[in-house]
């Protein structure tokens, strides 16, 4: 097996692996970007509505970095880690300015400041936008300035594992999809940049391409992942194919309805109405749902008939676009079938606010894979595409500080590593009978959807983690009908569902261990937040078979709990 050598690997291609790519090369050393797809074809460029940021002289002339990270921690439920949230609010206008000097063209305002819309849970507006393509403009940014530096870029390669050398970690290997040839990089640190994880679940807003590779990963090597029962839910996928409807879209004035006519959020959020919180929006649709106040086929309506014509095709041209194109609605005169789907992990890779991992020396991880704790139980829109940037530059700057220090390892023993993550590889697509892995993935979805979904109890937890552990086993078992050695996609894509059922199970198992009610973590059986008993992050490790659970404390600086009510 060939090696490539460089200083630091980052896996994953999408703002938050650029972002600490950028500082990295910028600081002199040699990386390596390994990505499942093309960069600008990465999932950030699916991120819509907006970046949130207090920008001073731009903000509303109220607004201020302390109003901010409070939105964030109550957001969150408390769950948040108030250094994390701190820092995230602070380094908020930095992050605009640099992407603005770098060519992201955010819309203006008439007096030329940059404009601005409300997103659920803030109290000011501070969500800066590109019409409804933020995440695209700012990817094809980053994407441009670091193709300037010393960064070599590995397009349609899939990462199978990391490398370690006892408790640190090496390198990956990784195969170039096109000629099925595995690969050996060597490098003192490893980045994990690999986003989320939607394709775990029958309906979500996601990339087919976020299959949770890097938790998977970071699991296998013996990393811990931090709250990895907190999913969350977005209130508007477009019924029925769940396409994301931006949360721009109710940032400019929309208003969800059910089959009455109702205005129905002012029942569940009467002072943010449809800006309330994700998941209380999302809770609150499916109660309407359930209780026969939804259109036929499950869903309800967002209404943005009395934007006008010209504003909705000026602001929210995707929005319209999907609505039009994908079912038959003109969102100009009628309203758009809605419901909710999975959309975003707060869970991820156990990091501190350097983006380090506490398990493995050299192991880091930014953006949707990390879990800083900046999101804590419940991500605030706008939020995302700022996590991205502010900690894929602290993680980028952490890594240069490493580096500085780190020596390469001399183990003779990781060639051999290297060789049995391959075997093991195609361990798991060498049978010709048992279970194809469509089956196994099509029924791994459906039970997370229903039994580890929106509402949980006990009961539904019991089942479904029952339920995973008998899919996860019989992964070992799986076949794939294609054998060629060219592109062979249903390999990888039974190695991606190797990745799902391991984090699946692990999703599975800490939601019935949380036995509270808190963000979109909500349990029918425990319906109130017990600040008491369950203050604290899950910790949650996997070996072999088994999940492991344990706890840390959450971050608290200046803001004590206090109820969420919107």
């Amino acid at each position: 097996m060939d090696k490539l050598v460089y200083d630091a690997i980052v896996l994953g291609g999408g703002l938050a692996g650029l972002m600490s790519a950028h500082e990295i090369a910028s600081a002199g050393f040699r990386v390596a970007v390994i990505s499942k797809v093309f960069p600008t074809r990465s999932h950030s460029s699916s991120a819509e509505g907006g970046i949130a940021a207090y920008v001073k002289g731009n903000s509303d002339p109220n607004d201020d970095p302390n109003y901010m990270t409070y939105d964030t921690v109550k957001g969150g439920d408390y769950l948040v880690d108030q250094d994390a949230a701190e820092l995230l609010s602070i380094k908020s206008g930095d992050i605009v300015e640099i992407m603005e000097r770098w060519g992201t063209l955010f819309n203006r305002q008439p007096d030329g400041r940059v404009a601005l819309r409300y997103f659920g849970g803030q109290t000011y507006p501070r969500t800066r936008f590109v019409g409804d393509k933020t995440g695209m403009a700012l990817l094809h940014t980053l994407f441009e300035r670091v193709s300037g530096l010393s960064v070599d870029f590995y397009n349609e390669w899939f990462a199978l594992d990391l490398v370690t050398d006892e408790r640190r970690v090496v390198g990956a290997v990784a195969m170039e999809m096109k000629s099925m040839e595995p690969y050996l990089f060597l490098g003192k640190a490893v980045i994990l940049a690999t986003g989320g994880m939607g394709m775990l679940y029958a309906h979500t807003t996601n990339a087919y391409i976020n299959t949770g590779d890097g938790y998977a990963m970071a699991l296998r090597a013996g990393a811990a992942l931090k709250d990895p029962e907190f999913v969350q839910f977005h209130p508007t996928a477009l019924y029925p194919s769940d396409i994301l409807i931006s949360e721009a879209a109710r940032g400019e004035g929309g208003i969800l309805r059910n089959n009455k006519g109702e205005r129905f959020m002012a029942r569940y959020a009467p002072k943010k109405l449809d800006l309330a919180p994700r998941d209380i929006a999302s809770r609150s649709i499916m109660i309407e749902i359930r209780e026969g106040r939804g259109f036929p086929g499950n869903y309800v309506g967002l209404d943005l008939t009395h934007l006008g014509e010209s504003y909705i095709k000026e602001r929210l041209a995707l929005a319209y676009e999907a609505a039009m194109n994908f079912a038959g609605v003109d969102a100009t005169k009628e309203y758009i079938p809605v419901r909710p789907a999975q959309h975003y992990y707060m869970g991820g890779v156990d990091v501190d606010i350097t983006g380090k991992n506490g398990d493995l020396q050299g192991l880091f991880a930014a953006g949707e894979a990390a879990c800083v704790s900046v999101h804590g139980a419940n991500r605030l829109g706008s939020n995302s595409l700022l996590e991205t940037l502010v900690f894929g530059r602290e993680t980028g700057q952490a890594v240069v500080s490493y580096l500085k220090r780190a020596e390469g390892s001399s183990s003779t023993d990781i060639q051999k590593e290297a060789e049995k993550i391959v075997n093991d590889a195609y361990s798991f697509v060498k049978s010709e009978t048992g279970v194809h892995f469509g089956e196994i993935l099509n029924k791994m979805r459906n039970v997370m959807w229903e039994d580890v979904g929106i509402f949980r109890n006990e009961d539904l937890l019991k089942t479904a983690l029952s339920e995973v552990e008998k899919l996860r086993a019989q992964v070992k078992n799986m076949y794939v009908t294609d054998k060629s050695k060219v592109y062979n996609t249903e390999f990888f894509n039974a190695l991606e569902l190797r990745n799902m059922m391991d984090l699946a199970v692990v999703i599975a198992k800490a939601a019935l261990t949380r036995t509270e009610s808190r963000g979109a973590h909500y349990r029918t059986d425990y319906p109130e937040r017990d600040d008491k008993n369950w203050l604290k992050h899950t910790i949650a490790y996997l070996k072999a078979d088994k999940v492991e659970i344990g706890f840390k404390p959450v971050t608290l600086t200046k803001y004590q709990p206090e109820a969420r009510v919107y």
